[in-house]
């Protein structure tokens, strides 16, 4: 990867910085000219997963159909990244028994007593997570949330637990530390080496996190009706009958594939995204 940088400071002010920039970037197009896209194997890819605006239909539709193709992945030799710490809060165990040591069972239920420490000194608690907007959508308390939540992660092995934005290098499935709040989190994930991301909602978020791809799985039937323009899939269907959940799953994957190998996700050719780079911030974020 080609990359420079400058600092305004250093370089003489604004003015002398972007005529710099200018300079360097006509001098970097005749090596980016020369890139090339070349076969690469499923074990390559690397899928965040993340969710917003859950409703009551997030853990049995979406969620647990991306977990399926989440393990399809894994099966295939790729890693899925499960984040949003504060979100499975009381469903933990569904993660820690699934580790493939105890220190790594460890390392998330250490990250959990963190966020209880951070979420108390911001004077908030981790047992009031769901939003209004999850409330309005039929969650009632965090395990609801959380049980869906942890559904994303399908049933693979626990491999590692990675800190925010820290480099991905295991294979299989992993979880990171981040906020719940979904352009936080999700920049953690690409930070760390996310190449392609599926968000799953049922309220209507509409996400875009560049520079990885989003996929975005609608809940039910009666948003992605509303909003088919912003959705790539209807996982609602699951629930209305007219598909399995291991359709759908197999669904997700194969589009996972399909937008890893260049077919454009919605969010790509609405060019969103470009406004939800958003680094964990100083100050309490859940």
């Amino acid at each position: 990867m080609h990359v420079e940088t400058l600092t305004i400071q250093d370089t003489g002010g604004i003015r002398a910085s972007v005529r710099e920039a200018v300079e360097r970037i006509l001098r970097m197009l005749p090596v980016v000219d020369q890139a090339r896209r070349t076969p690469a194997d499923v074990s390559e890819l690397v899928l965040g997963i993340n969710c917003g605006g859950s409703d009551g239909y997030s853990g049995i539709t979406a969620n647990p159909a991306l977990g399926l193709a989440s393990d399809l992945l894994v099966g295939a030799g790729g890693t899925s990244v499960l984040a949003e710490t504060p979100e499975v809060f009381g469903a933990e165990h569904l993660l820690t028994r699934r580790a493939v040591t105890p220190e790594v069972g460890q390392r998330l239920l250490d990250r959990l007593e963190w966020w209880d420490r951070y979420a108390t000194a911001g004077g908030g608690t981790l047992d009031n997570n769901p939003s209004p907007g999850n409330k309005a959508g039929g969650l009632t308390t965090i395990l609801e949330k959380s049980l869906g939540a942890v559904a994303k992660g399908g049933s693979a092995e626990l491999s590692a637990v990675y800190e925010y934005a820290e480099p991905i290098t295991e294979h299989g499935f992993v979880f990171m530390d981040t906020p719940g709040y979904d352009p936080v989190s999700v920049t953690g994930i690409v930070a760390g080496g996310a190449t392609v991301v599926c968000f799953t909602t049922g309220r209507g978020s509409v996400l875009g996190s560049k520079p990885a791809p989003t996929i975005k799985l609608a809940t039910n039937s009666e948003m992605y009706r509303r909003m088919h323009e912003d959705m790539d899939l209807n996982c609602g269907r699951i629930v209305d009958g007219t598909a399995t959940l291991e359709e759908v799953g197999r669904e997700i994957f194969e589009k996972i594939l399909a937008v890893a190998s260049g077919e454009k996700s919605v969010s790509e050719q609405l060019d969103l995204g470009q406004d939800e780079f958003q680094p964990w911030q100083v100050g309490a974020v859940t």
